[in-house]
């Protein structure tokens, strides 16, 4: 899941430059004002690809999304952008929980299968050594 969701994010953190660039042709948005928040958003774009893993970190990119999607009041094609990457979000933690799993799945089925093969390799030995008399 750590691998589809950094993804997203790392996108995103271009976007919302993008944006920002966009935005700047606004005359009535200040350029101080609108490169600090700009800048937040980016950050947390990265910082939220080491946390994502930890509890809470999906909770704060649902709520990177919404920021994003309500970004559209400003750049009004950051509604479309918000709204795909929300559904990039979702899939990336739908189907990132699902790849997790499975890899846990056969993470275990090695574990097993390892195990049967070192206790296949112990028993003839075993075997071997009592029913062989000792010769001293």
């Amino acid at each position: 899941m750590r691998t589809l969701c950094a993804s997203t994010l790392i996108g995103e953190f271009f976007v919302v430059g993008f944006a920002a660039l966009v935005a700047m042709k606004d005359p009535d948005l200040a350029g101080s004002t609108l490169w600090t928040v700009s800048g937040i958003a980016m950050f947390l774009c990265l910082a939220l690809c080491g946390m994502v893993a930890r509890p809470g970190g999906v909770a704060l990119g649902w709520a990177l999304q919404i920021a994003l999607i309500a970004s559209g009041f400003v750049v009004p094609a950051m509604f479309f952008m918000g709204a795909v990457f929300a559904a990039l979000w979702w899939a990336s933690v739908h189907y990132g929980r699902k790849i997790d799993e499975a890899k846990a799945r056969f993470a275990a089925q090695a574990d097993q299968a390892s195990e049967a093969d070192q206790a296949a390799q112990a028993t003839p030995a075993a075997q071997a050594g009592s029913t062989t008399p000792d010769a001293v």
